[in-house]
């Protein structure tokens, strides 16, 4: 049994197929995975909760492998194929009663699968190029869909013959032009039917599927880049998103202004989360770190370097360390975790010095001396 597992507070998936456990107590990272077998086609696109009780992590790997791993035993315990590598890698993944699992690729494929069965229960079509799709945390059997030329859509699984709702698409422009839409991510928001989206144009749209209108009740707009990821706080009235310049803003959902910005990020984002009851923001993205921000003076809480790039992040529900309300005892500077491997590698490393050029002079004007042409 692996202790180290149980202090654990985030977890993150890699590029490289690692499953990384990070605990913020005591400043320490782990990584979780068979360096035998260890390969890109196991690469971590999606993570979820298996159960309610946060004790197993269900990975969605590239392979079309989804994975169960233990929290309490630090091993993993299952893995079970749902899904043709040929169709797409994972777009979303979630657990629906505790028995079942839902997965969706990019091809649109969106599937139920039980425990006793080798075949998915019940499948349906969401589209091309699907980016994201997300649970509803109130009704696990509602789930959103969305991606590139595929507006949002909600669907209810236990009717799956058609969406409950469908987006349409925006107005023309003042050139009367069609402006293409492309769904990168989308969150539910609490108490409400309403469903934030981010788009990479760089637009943040607020669809209410409970008034006939079908387009987007609030349009925002950040940057000039496009948006990769969003999370909501636990208030609801605002919204995180990030994009792939590395900047991660903070917008009112009431009236579609930016309140601030997080600084601090060097590489675009691909993975955020708010923290369920606590005012701090996690992400992670191509620069090898995981950053954990606070949303009240948006002060950088932890830094820390996880060697590979990251693709997805996961909080668990209890308290994080620091706690977000006075940031740490340092006063919110940042925690870097080091790797004695990492200097190993530095410091075996041969040092490569080059000579400089030295230019002859003479010694009275201080002119260069000119080679003369021929044998002189």
């Amino acid at each position: 049994m692996d202790e180290r597992s149980r202090l654990c507070s985030v977890w993150l998936g890699s590029e490289t197929g690692i499953l990384k456990g990070v605990d913020l107590d005591r400043k320490q990272a782990f990584n979780f995975c068979n360096t035998r077998t260890l390969s890109r086609e196991q690469e971590v696109r999606a993570l979820c909760w298996g159960d309610s009780a946060e004790s197993e992590l269900l990975l969605g790997c590239s392979d079309g492998t989804v994975r169960t791993f233990s929290t309490e035993k630090g091993v993993f315990t299952e893995a079970r194929s749902c899904g043709d590598p040929q169709e797409g890698c994972f777009s979303g993944l979630a657990s629906l009663r505790g028995s079942a699992i839902i997965t969706c690729v990019e091809c649109g494929k969106l599937r139920v699968w039980r425990e006793d069965s080798t075949g998915p229960v019940a499948e349906l079509d969401a589209g091309s190029n699907v980016c994201r799709m997300r649970q509803s945390p109130v009704d696990q059997n509602r789930v959103a869909t969305g991606g590139k030329e595929n507006g949002l859509k909600l669907w209810d699984l236990e009717r799956p013959e058609k969406p409950v709702f469908t987006a349409k698409n925006l107005r023309d422009d003042w050139l009367d032009l069609r402006r293409p839409h492309w769904v990168k991510d989308m969150s539910f928001i609490p108490d409400s039917d309403k469903v934030v989206t981010c788009t990479g144009y760089h637009q943040v749209h607020v669809f209410d599927p409970s008034t006939p209108q079908r387009r987007p009740v609030l349009e925002a707009e950040f940057g000039e880049y496009p948006l990769t990821a969003l999370s909501l706080p636990a208030g609801g009235d605002t919204v995180v998103v990030g994009n792939t310049q590395g900047q991660i803003a903070l917008l009112d959902l009431r009236k579609g202004l930016v309140r601030g910005c997080l600084k601090g990020l060097s590489g675009g984002v691909r993975a955020l989360q708010c923290h369920a009851s606590q005012p701090l923001v996690a992400s992670c993205g191509l620069d090898r770190f995981l950053r954990i921000h606070s949303l009240k003076d948006r002060k950088l809480q932890h830094k820390v370097y996880l060697k590979s790039r990251l693709n997805c992040l996961l909080l668990a529900s209890r308290e994080l360390q620091g706690g977000g309300a006075g940031g740490s005892a340092d006063g919110g500077a940042e925690q870097e975790v080091k790797e004695e491997e990492e200097d190993e590698v530095w410091n075996s490393m041969e040092q490569v010095e080059e000579e400089a050029m030295k230019r002859k002079a003479t010694g009275g004007g201080g002119e260069e001396v000119k080679r003369k042409k021929g044998g002189d």
